[in-house]
């Protein structure tokens, strides 16, 4: 029989092999958390990503990392090389016009496809810039005949399946998901918007193709490819692509990439489509059709989320607060009476209704997303705080939004009467800080202006038509944080509403 051991020799080579490389890693990690040490945050996210996937993957995020800024101050460490912020001055400066400030690898996980960028996941600022300068005339509504139209026909569909579907009597109770209902609202408005035509979730009062399902089921896939870049390179193999959605699929976000090449496709070509829709906007300004599929499907995934979590938790606090419920009624009944669907002119009018948006935005933001930005080469500093290169900065919603200096000491109120409260240097302060709610310079959200039509709308609406009363108050939504919301089962009870 032969010895098969190694021969001495051989053993102590491996042996110190070994030993080398525990040395490099421990050497590693000893220089990682050496270049921060002076930035205050919990021990172990120092030394390693697991503090970082842990909390990513624990479905209150926002909540944890509003408690690291409240508790190590406003710039905290979360990760070897990665810091938070809920400083509203640091932020401005991060994201302003002439930011010296770029896109970390965390955008990388916001391509829908690996091997493809978009407006959100773009991190070469030249090809960004040019991107949203081809949608920015087609997102501020300027060449979209009839977008207010568009989204009135939405508003409306909202108002008749509640009173078809959903009206509660004293014999009849018929519960509604607002949860569900909101997010079809949505994705209707921004699918109406644009291309002319809603993929019909009212109409049917169904999660069409699936669509919600699927990608609530892949959201904690793709937040943590932006804690683990590496996966997304991972992604782009030939066994791991095959598993991402296609526009193949008779279902889900794949089904909606289809429809999304169809429609595209419909525009280019010898018998091209001419529409005065938000696509055909961007065709007219040169968006190339590879483009055009691209960035349609992004409207959709990043139009719909955020404002249906900002309509849903705004809902949600006007119903569990009678005196701002009341005031806000009090308010919709001096309109003049109308059988249509209040103007977005009519609604910048009235103080009360744009405090309790203003106030729905602040006390729930509906993007919480680390968002980080790579400090430039020559480094930075935040007060007597240096900040090497190579560093990382994220934002932290709930931690900017709940702050007790800015907001007072009732931060953690919904008291849409703090915009009402004249126009000194704090209220200044405040609307400045609100700003960052859609992002800002060079980053700001391209969709913000379509978003706060459909906010200006829908609240008025509803609470015009019905008197609604959470189900169940001390449970009344399941909401799960991965950087933006997912939220659902938020049971509520419509009446006809009585003038």
């Amino acid at each position: 029989m032969h010895d098969m051991s190694l021969p001495t020799n051989w053993s102590v080579v491996l042996g110190a092999v070994a030993l080398a490389l525990i040395g490099l890693s421990l050497a590693r990690r000893v220089r990682q958390w050496s270049r921060l040490r002076h930035i205050p945050g919990p021990f172990w996210a120092a030394f390693s990503r697991w503090w970082l996937i842990r909390h990513v993957g624990g479905g209150r995020m926002h909540l944890d990392l509003r408690e690291v800024n409240e508790k190590y101050g406003r710039l905290a460490r979360i990760g070897p090389d990665t810091l938070v912020t809920s400083d509203p001055d640091l932020l401005r400066r991060m994201l302003g016009v002439r930011t010296r400030y770029r896109r970390s690898d965390w955008y990388d996980a916001m391509r829908l496809d690996p091997a493809k960028d978009n407006v959100l996941s773009m991190r070469d600022d030249d090809r960004h810039n040019e991107l949203r300068a081809k949608m920015a005339a087609g997102y501020s509504g300027k060449e979209v005949r009839d977008l207010e139209k568009h989204i009135d026909e939405m508003v409306q569909a909202l108002v008749d399946l509640i009173s078809r579907k959903y009206l509660s009597t004293n014999a009849d109770y018929r519960p509604l998901d607002f949860g569900r209902k909101a997010q079809y609202f949505t994705l209707d408005v921004i699918s109406n918007v644009a291309y002319g035509e809603p993929f019909g979730f009212l109409a049917t009062d169904s999660d069409v193709h699936e669509y919600i399902q699927t990608t609530e089921e892949n959201l904690p896939a793709i937040i943590m490819v932006s804690v683990l870049p590496w996966l997304n390179k991972a992604l782009q193999s030939p066994l791991l692509k095959s598993l991402l959605p296609s526009d193949k699929d008779p279902i889900g976000l794949g089904k909606i990439m289809g429809i999304a090449k169809q429609v595209v496709g419909e525009r280019f070509g010898p018998d091209r489509k001419v529409q005065p829709d938000m696509l055909g906007s961007f065709i007219a300004h040169g968006l190339t059709q590879a483009e055009a599929e691209s960035e349609t499907l992004v409207q959709i995934l990043a139009g719909s989320d955020t404002t249906a979590t900002a309509i849903r938790a705004t809902m949600l606090h006007i119903l569990a607060n009678p005196r701002v419920h009341a005031k806000l009624l009090a308010e919709i009944a001096t309109l003049p009476p109308s059988s249509g669907i209040i103007s977005d002119a009519q609604a910048k009018r009235m103080p009360y209704l744009q405090a309790v948006i203003k106030e729905g935005l602040r006390i729930f933001p509906p993007v919480t997303g680390l968002m980080t930005k790579d400090v430039p080469p020559t480094g930075d500093t935040y007060g007597d705080i240096v900040i090497p290169p190579g560093t990382k900065i994220g934002y932290s919603a709930f931690g900017l939004f709940r702050e007790r200096a800015i907001w007072g000491d009732d931060a953690d109120v919904f008291r849409p009467e703090r915009w009402l409260a004249g126009d000194d240097e704090k209220a200044r302060e405040r609307e400045a800080a609100l700003e960052l709610i859609f992002g800002y310079g060079r980053w700001q959200c391209l969709g913000r202006n379509v978003a706060l039509i459909e906010l200006n709308k829908v609240y008025v609406e509803l609470l015009k038509n019905f008197d609604f009363e959470i189900v169940d108050p001390t449970n009344p939504w399941k909401s799960i944080n991965v950087g933006i919301f997912t939220q659902s089962e938020m049971w509520l009870r419509a009446t006809r509403r009585e003038v």
